[in-house]
């Protein structure tokens, strides 16, 4: 893509399929959610088994939020980012993070972001934005099952800590 100036310093890529990114001098500005992976129909049963599910995001640069939507038998149904952030924040809100599993028709959903400092303490924001979230899901109508950190290196879940 050209700017008005002439010069080629901002880029739309789409792989053909329904991600697209937009860089702007040769960083990340815009990514849309991730295409959904279909799974097989394992339920999910603890944090481990829905740790897998979030792995495009464990070693992101900047916060990247995700969601998984799950159907009755906590099977999973979909999982898609819901917005990608700067290198230690992220802006959440819940309508969007219930927007696709609405659609799913999903019974539950377990949400997850990245650290990308490495560290897996939940800070201030994460465990009011997890607050957040919980309330809405139960006005909606859909459980919200857990809230992973992720990193490279491993994950927490916020309902084994005692958070949800």
């Amino acid at each position: 893509m050209e700017t008005g100036n002439g010069a080629h310093d901002a880029a739309i890529v789409s792989s053909g399929s329904q991600k697209v990114e937009v860089f702007v001098g040769g960083a990340l500005v815009y990514a849309t959610r991730e295409p959904h992976t279909a799974f097989g129909g394992e339920p999910i049963r603890d944090a481990e088994d829905a740790s897998s599910h979030f792995a495009s995001i464990h070693a992101m640069p900047q916060e990247v939020f995700a969601v998984m939507s799950l159907n009755g038998a906590n099977e999973p149904i979909k999982t898609r980012w819901v917005t990608v952030g700067l290198l230690d924040c992220n802006q959440v809100h819940p309508r969007e993070v219930f927007a696709d599993p609405l659609m799913d028709r999903a019974a539950g959903i377990i949400v997850a972001h990245n650290h990308p400092s490495g560290t897996l303490e939940p800070s201030p924001e994460d465990l009011a934005i997890t607050n957040r979230i919980r309330k809405a899901g139960e006005i909606l109508g859909i459980k919200v099952l857990d809230h992973l950190i992720v990193t490279p290196t491993g994950h927490i879940s916020l309902k084994q800590r005692g958070h949800m």
